[in-house]
């Protein structure tokens, strides 16, 4: 099997592993486990195609601190992170150190498998990627609480928290949040958030 289609899987939960190989190895993927980022490191700088899943909150070495020290060795496999609810901010760090993607649990099967999909296309030699000035057109296209909003979301913060610092209900946010993503187009909060870091948006 081409070693573009080889996905490496690490999570410290044994039964998450076995679920991922699974589902990779039922749609035409290789995948290979690991339960540890330190386990997967030993061997990542000899590693070329494919790409990496990885949980974001692990024993030792978590996601965001793994991602950084694969780009230390020059390992650059795109990296789709894996996140709770209450781990958002630690994936939108990470997706500015250079994650391709994450997802947040409870998350689809397609989803996930889209997502690798994507991932692998972009990273090959030549893959053609949108530049900021589409992005920095939608963006312009928000009005001026939208684009407060999108701040905050950008920045990994809670509705709650953007709605305590801005002066308006939870409520009032998740319909801002809801135009933003109407008007961008984006399929969910990681694209959201790549679409803004994409243009330069912070």
């Amino acid at each position: 099997m081409a070693s573009e289609a080889l996905v490496h899987v690490i999570d410290d939960d044994e039964a998450m592993r076995e679920s991922l190989s699974f589902l990779l190895d039922s749609a035409g993927f290789e995948a290979r486990t690991y339960d540890s980022a330190s386990a997967f490191i030993e061997g990542a700088a000899r590693l070329s195609g494919g790409c990496i899943v990885t949980d974001v909150r692990m024993p030792g070495m978590n996601g965001l601190e793994m991602t950084r020290h694969l780009k230390s060795l020059h390992v650059d496999l795109p990296i789709i992170m894996i996140t709770g609810h209450g781990d958002v901010p630690l994936a939108v760090e990470a997706m500015k150190a250079g994650v391709a993607d994450f997802l947040e649990k409870p998350f689809d099967d397609e989803a996930l498998l889209r997502a690798i999909r994507v991932a692998i296309d972009q990273a090959r030699p030549g893959a053609v990627r949108a530049g900021a000035e589409p992005f920095q057109a939608l963006l312009a296209s928000l009005s001026p609480r939208e684009t407060e909003v999108l701040r905050g979301v950008v920045e990994g913060k809670a509705n709650k928290v953007i709605a305590f610092e801005l002066g308006i209900s939870p409520r009032t946010v998740e319909v801002y949040r809801a135009n933003v993503m109407t008007k961008t187009g984006a399929s969910g909060l990681s694209e959201l958030i790549r679409m803004a870091l994409t243009a330069g948006f912070s």
